[in-house]
């Protein structure tokens, strides 16, 4: 097999020697073919070399790591963020089906992270994640979510989910006009949403959106939404659930 040709972009000599390192030890697919101390440097290098992935830092010296698309009209390499930041930023990395490595790098992480590059590469709608990273990380609020069905990246407005539905290690995720099913269990979709008040976990296997419930019976412990889904309350949950869609 062919090995991927990858760049290192970070303004610390010493993390682009750590992960240099790293890569040579446990990551035998990537060619490291160039390490760049910052934005403009890196793209020379890209566009003489053309890499396939680009582990690139954050927070950097006149050029964040976010500004590099903007030096190019199509970005056809990958990337994956090397990054300190918080656990806010890491959710509005999950949200934007962006790949990320927290500072210092954890060698299991990173060997899945390049994996996942090797085995499906997901270049063609890079921009339009990494606009939505960016604009979530400025926001600091969750609009949207980024769901790969069969492929396909599909950028979702959290306000259209209704409710996900989960199926093993799959989740259906019913929005207003349409159903998608994810790669993710229900647990992920849980931590993504957490901060947002309006869904709530009602049973192991529902987690839904409480601004389309049409209907709740204390009888059967039935919800009923705006789609015409029925989903089952949990009788462990029934006091909390009530409790939230009284306030």
């Amino acid at each position: 097999m062919n090995k991927i040709k990858a760049i290192i972009v970070d303004d610390e000599e010493g993390a682009r020697d750590v992960l240099e390192n790293l890569l040579l030890r446990f990551c035998p697919d990537v060619d490291l073919i160039a390490k760049c101390e910052n934005v403009l440097q890196a793209v020379d290098v890209i566009k003489t070399q053309q890499p396939d992935l680009v582990f690139l830092d954050i927070e950097m010296p006149n050029y964040s790591g976010f500004e590099i698309v903007t030096f190019f009209k199509e970005i056809n390499f990958e990337i994956i963020f090397v990054t300190a930041y918080d656990q806010y930023a890491m959710r509005a990395f999950e949200v934007a089906a962006i790949d990320y490595l927290l500072k210092p790098v954890d060698i299991e992480r990173l060997k899945n992270s390049v994996a996942r590059v090797i085995q499906q590469k997901n270049i063609e709608q890079q921009s339009q994640r990494l606009s939505l990273l960016s604009s979530t990380l400025e926001s600091k609020q969750l609009k949207n979510i980024v769901i790969s069905d069969k492929g396909q990246q599909n950028i979702i407005a959290i306000d259209r989910i209704i409710a996900i539905e989960a199926q093993e290690s799959y989740c259906t995720i019913h929005t207003s006009d349409k159903t998608f099913i994810a790669s993710k269990n229900l647990r992920h979709f849980e931590t993504v949403l957490e901060k947002m008040p309006q869904f709530f976990r009602v049973h192991k296997s529902w987690l839904v959106n409480k601004d389309c419930i049409k209907h709740y019976s204390k009888s059967d412990l039935s919800i009923q939404l705006s789609n015409g889904l029925i989903t089952k309350l949990s009788k462990y949950k029934k006091a909390e659930f009530e409790e939230a869609i009284a306030s």
